[in-house]
C-alpha cells in the first residue's frame, strides 16, 4: 500500500491508509495507477501519534466516500479492533474485538480472520515495555 494513495474530493487531499480493500475494479483519479477513489473497507493501524486523528477528522472524511463501507481501527499496543461498518445512509454500526479467540468478518466482502491471526507477530510484552509510563509518570 506504500504506493497507493486515496484521493478524497470533498476534502481535496490525498491519504495514505495501510490498508485499502476494492470491490470490482479500482476507479483512479486523473487517470493515475497510484491514486484510486472507490475504496470499500479501509484498515488503519493505531499509533500513539496519530491515533485521535484516525478516530475522528480521517474517518469523517472516509465517511464522503460513496463506496465506503467498513472500517477498521487495528491497535498496536494490545489486543483490540474497531470495526465500524455502514448500515445506512450516514449511519454506522460499532463492534469491539479485544479477544485473542474473537474473529472479524467484514460484511462488504467475503472475508473472515481471527485476532489471533492479525497480532501473530507482534510482540504485545515488549510494546506494553516501550510504552508503560515510567515510575512517578502521570
Amino acid at each position: 500500500m506504500n504506493d497507493v494513495r486515496l484521493w478524497l474530493p470533498q476534502g481535496r487531499i490525498y491519504t495514505y491508509p495501510n490498508v485499502m480493500v476494492v470491490v470490482g475494479a479500482p476507479k483512479y483519479y486523473n487517470n493515475r495507477t497510484d491514486t484510486i477513489t472507490n475504496p470499500s473497507v479501509i484498515i488503519e493501524v493505531l499509533s500513539p501519534s496519530t491515533k485521535g486523528y484516525d478516530r475522528s477528522k480521517k474517518f469523517e472524511a472516509y465517511r464522503t466516500i460513496p463506496t465506503f463501507q467498513e472500517y477498521l481501527l487495528i491497535d498496536q499496543t494490545r489486543i483490540y479492533i474497531e470495526h465500524f461498518s455502514k448500515t445506512d445512509k450516514k449511519r454506522w454500526s460499532f463492534c469491539e474485538y479485544d479477544e485473542s479467540d474473537d474473529a472479524i468478518a467484514l460484511a462488504s466482502v467475503s472475508f473472515e480472520v481471527s485476532l489471533a491471526d492479525i497480532y501473530s507477530k507482534v510482540n504485545l510484552e515488549q510494546v506494553d515495555a516501550e510504552t508503560a509510563p515510567e515510575v512517578g509518570e502521570v
